[in-house]
């Protein structure tokens, strides 16, 4: 329930020999960038090799929304497969034994996504025309005359498994879940699919349902969190990860045959997932280590670990085979770089790099490299952030400050490269993005501590992050704001409503701000998790909606006093645009000064890079005037703006 695969990169201080001259000052050479320069780093993802190992298939937003293309695996140019301006496409696989692909797509951020064949001739169909119903593939049979997808078109509370035939197109449903589980991978024999039966947002029941004789067996012993991971290759074994009787997530084998179990590997920090590849030769392996994202692979022939690539600064953020398993293409990325693609051959331990991710027009060396802090709260608890500081931050030339808080709740602030954050340090701003307690990543003793607490412990964790701000020599303690999306936005919102003092502004990007017509109006899908949510958030149809009334931003906006800007996507299904509709409403009546940006074509984020332009060049603006004081930037208080595709 917790997983997270994350990023982080690792901070290296070189010195010099004395007799060498000093190293010239960053500050003095560096340039600063429009966020139209920044936004033009280009995003890629995905990866499936063709069937001859000759092309990956990638997904990436080089044309201002996300679409396919294929890149040579030798290197070369890559060649755009779709030609979407308004849903972002991204791609799925090949088909194992042609070049058909497979892509996904919804409705400008509605997250009612279809799987879509791309067929030879370069035309496109919907393989699941469920008319307001989601699909989701879910990897290709064993003998990859099909594959396998879930859906909710029979029920929106539940999904479904079905396998699809690749040659007639014809659907067939494996399993109907009429209780609420989450699916696990079916095993390659069809014999078992795992069932995973959420308890709260960290511990949930896990079940192999046997597909011959409908047997339910349930697999964990005591109250944990347990997720599914793979089979082994013979089928005779199942892996899952398990927190039981432990701070972090460990693996287990469990014998089908008998029921017996034993460790199969442990680390100091939550192990987020491992899976064996197609044929068996590597095991795969994901680590959360202290927010920085390490990869294990293992050769299960030779029983020993593979040495991959090493990169000065960045580290290998996720890995993919070839079907022989003689390649593997791998992103390599840090926080103050985004990640760019290779391939790695397995044999000859070659690597090669296909991308270029970052502006031509960005000096590499004026990013920011993140490092990982931690400081004291308010009761005595470590409160692990990550922290970034710009090159002309000094303390002969402070600074103003933003604390950046994550989603979720339950989510984890990384060193992945991110934008928006880069953008702001590069115009001066320090960020801080705390890790407050009710985060994943750092045990679940540390993850339950907001259950049923929002907008109280969880707050004062973002007030000592201001406090611990303050402190440093680069910072002007009289000019620190907040910044967050989501559950951020709500942190956001709460600072500026229940600690009006602290923060000197605060930048709200779609934030909850009513908790009981978010727990209410949750998208059907989520029906699954929706008892989970209501114990660690509260139930809104009972006694608990007058503490999530309390704590709901949207019931006291007369005690915000200081500037506000808000952004939100009329697509949202998650923050329905009507919580940022009426914040902006109440605020506005104080006499505060309150931006407003409606997207009309995005949801829950903002993935077209024009309205990314629109949005962080509008927050920047609003920091410079109420935050950093610059003047000569005209803002008018209570402006809205609405944008549609293409303004």
């Amino acid at each position: 329930m917790r997983k997270i695969i994350a990023l982080l990169a690792i901070v290296l201080i070189w010195g010099c020999k004395e007799d060498q001259k000093a190293a010239p000052n960053i500050a003095d050479t560096m340039k600063t960038y429009t966020i139209a320069q920044m936004m033009d780093n280009e995003a890629i993802g995905g990866g499936s090799f063709s069937p001859d190992n000759s092309k990956l298939l990638v997904s990436s937003n080089r044309s201002g929304i996300y679409n396919m293309y294929t890149i040579p695996t030798e290197g070369g140019e890559m060649t755009p497969v779709t030609e979407s301006d308004s849903s972002s496409i991204r791609s799925i696989s090949y088909f194992p034994n042609d070049e058909r692909m497979l892509f996904s797509m919804d409705g400008n951020g509605d997250e009612i996504y279809h799987i879509y064949l791309r067929d030879i001739d370069g035309s496109h169909k919907d393989l699941t025309p469920y008319e307001g119903k989601r699909a989701g593939f879910y990897g290709w049979t064993d003998d990859k005359k099909g594959f396998y997808f879930t859906s909710n078109q029979r029920d929106q509370r539940y999904t479904d498994l079905y396998e699809m035939d690749v040659e007639t197109f014809t659907p067939k449903m494996l399993y109907q879940n009429n209780d609420g589980y989450f699916l696990g991978g079916l095993s390659k024999d069809k014999k078992y699919l795992p069932l995973i039966k959420p308890i709260n947002t960290n511990d949930s029941d896990l079940y192999l349902y046997g597909m011959d004789d409908q047997s339910l067996t349930k697999i964990n012993e005591n109250q944990s969190s347990n997720s599914p991971e793979d089979f082994s290759t013979d089928g005779k074994h199942f892996y899952y990860s398990t927190d039981d009787g432990k701070e972090f997530s460990y693996v287990m084998k469990y014998n089908i045959e008998d029921g017996t179990r034993k460790v199969a590997m442990e680390r100091e920090w939550d192990i987020m997932g491992t899976y064996f590849t197609e044929n068996g030769t590597y095991q795969v392996t994901y680590i959360n280590e202290d927010a920085k994202n390490v990869i294990e692979v293992r050769d299960m022939t030779k029983k020993e670990s593979v040495a991959l690539p090493s990169f000065d600064n960045m580290d290998i953020t996720s890995v993919g085979f070839s079907q022989d398993e003689k390649l593997m293409r791998f992103y390599a990325g840090g926080s103050h770089t985004p990640s760019n693609l290779y391939v790695y051959n397995l044999e000859t331990t070659e690597q090669t790099k296909l991308t270029d991710v970052l502006n031509d027009e960005i000096q590499g060396q004026d990013m920011v490299q993140a490092e990982v802090v931690r400081y004291k709260s308010f009761d005595g608890l470590e409160i692990p952030a990550i922290y970034y500081k710009p090159h002309q931050a000094s303390e002969d030339n402070k600074v103003p400050a933003m604390v950046w808080v994550h989603g979720g709740p339950g989510g984890q602030s990384r060193q992945g490269f991110n934008s928006l954050i880069q953008y702001m340090v590069n115009h001066g701003y320090a960020v801080l993005a705390v890790n407050n307690r009710g985060s994943s990543g750092y045990g679940k003793t540390f993850y339950k501590m907001d259950d049923l607490n929002h907008g109280d412990k969880d707050l004062k964790d973002c007030v000592a992050g201001k406090d611990w701000l303050a402190q440093q020599s680069e910072i002007d303690p009289e000019k620190i704001g907040i910044i967050g999306g989501s559950y951020g936005g709500y942190m956001t919102m709460a600072a500026l409503t229940f600690t009006p003092e602290e923060f000197d502004v605060g930048v709200n990007l779609f934030g909850v701000t009513n908790w009981i017509r978010t727990l209410r109006s949750i998208p059907p899908w989520w029906e699954a998790q929706k008892e989970a949510l209501y114990l660690e958030l509260g139930d809104p149809n009972s006694a608990d909606s007058v503490r999530l009334r309390a704590i709901s931003p949207l019931f006291h906006t007369d005690k915000v006093t200081k500037p506000l800007i808000v952004l939100q996507g009329s697509k949202d299904p998650r923050v329905l645009q009507v919580e940022s509709d009426e914040i902006v409403a109440g605020v506005r009546k104080n006499g505060v000064p309150v931006e407003y940006v409606l997207f009309e074509d995005e949801g829950h984020g903002f993935v077209k890079k024009e309205n990314q332009i629109k949005a962080y060049s509008e927050a920047l603006k609003f920091l410079d005037t109420y935050l950093k004081g610059d003047e000569g930037v005209p803002i008018e208080d209570g402006k809205n703006i609405k944008l549609e595709s293409g303004e």
